[in-house]
C-alpha cells in the first residue's frame, strides 16, 4: 500500500463492503459469520479491494479455535479491559508454531496482507520478563514469515520500536496516537512511503464528528490515515478524515 490508500476496519459483525476504499482490514477468522471469510475476501477482491486480515500474535484469545494448543506455559497475565484473553511468551516455540499456522490459514484464505495484533508486550505487565530484543525478534520473525507467504505485513502500535522495524514491515496500524499525542513515532513510516493507518475511538458518532474537527486538520497534514470509530469495530459509526 501507498502513504495516500484509503481503509476500513471492522473486526465485529457482518462486514459493509460499501466503503470507497482500497484497503479492508477484517477479522482474519469470521467461519462463524453469515459468510465465510474466504468468500468475504474473494467478494472484495472483485472489487479491486485489498483484505488485511486481523489476528492477535500475542495474546490468546479463549474463543478461537486454536486456543487449547497454547500450553499453559505459554499463557500469562490477563490483557486489561479484554476478557478471555492473556499476554503470550513471545519467546516460546510453540506460541511460533501456532503462529506459522496461522499465517498459512490467512494465506489459504486469499488475505493480501496481516495485521498481527498485541507485539508490544515487553511494554506491558505480560507475566513474563521480555525484553526489547525478545519483542524486535519476535516481531521481525512475524514480518519474515508472513513476507515468506507472499503476504504484506502491518506493525501494530508498538511506537518505540518504528524506527527499528520500518524497513520490515509494509504498513503501520496505530490506536489513538493523536489520543497520546504520539503521532511523531509513526512518521518513519510516512517518510518510507508506507501508510499509517490510525483509528481515533469514541463512543458515538456525535462525538466522532466533534474529535474529526479537533484532528483531522493534524492527521491530513502529517499524511496519516485516520478514522474515528467505535472501540468494538463494530461499524456502527465511521469517520474518515479523509472524507472531510
Amino acid at each position: 500500500p501507498s502513504v495516500q490508500t484509503q481503509w476500513q476496519w471492522q473486526l465485529l459483525g457482518t462486514v459493509n463492503t460499501n466503503y470507497d476504499v482500497t484497503v479492508y482490514d477484517i477479522d482474519a477468522q469470521l467461519d462463524d459469520a453469515s459468510e465465510s471469510s474466504a468468500d468475504l475476501i474473494s467478494a472484495l477482491q472483485r472489487q479491486s479491494r485489498k483484505v488485511i486480515c486481523y489476528f492477535s500474535a500475542g495474546s490468546s484469545e479463549n474463543w478461537r479455535a486454536d486456543f487449547n494448543r497454547f500450553n499453559e506455559s505459554d499463557m500469562g497475565k490477563p490483557l486489561d479491559g479484554w476478557e478471555g484473553e492473556r499476554w503470550l511468551d513471545v519467546r516460546s516455540d510453540n506460541v511460533r508454531k501456532i503462529i506459522l499456522d496461522r499465517l498459512d490459514v490467512a494465506r489459504a484464505k486469499g488475505c493480501d496482507g496481516v495485521e498481527p495484533d498485541n507485539v508490544d508486550g515487553y511494554a506491558n505487565k505480560t507475566g513474563f520478563d521480555l525484553t526489547k530484543d525478545d519483542q524486535l525478534r519476535f516481531n521481525r520473525f512475524l514480518a519474515v514469515e508472513a513476507h515468506r507467504r507472499g503476504l504484506s505485513v502491518g506493525l501494530k502500535n508498538d511506537g518505540d520500536q518504528v524506527k527499528d522495524l520500518v524497513d520490515d514491515f509494509d504498513f503501520s496500524i496505530n490506536e489513538e496516537c493523536h489520543a497520546y499525542n504520539e503521532c511523531g513515532t509513526l512518521l518513519p513510516f510516512v517518510d518510507a512511503g508506507k501508510p499509517v493507518f490510525n483509528v481515533e475511538y469514541t463512543e458515538n458518532v456525535e462525538q466522532a464528528h466533534e474529535k474529526a474537527q479537533s484532528i483531522c486538520s493534524a492527521a491530513r497534514g502529517l499524511d496519516l490515515r485516520t478514522l474515528i470509530l467505535p472501540l468494538e469495530l463494530d461499524d456502527s459509526f465511521r469517520v474518515s478524515c479523509d472524507d472531510l
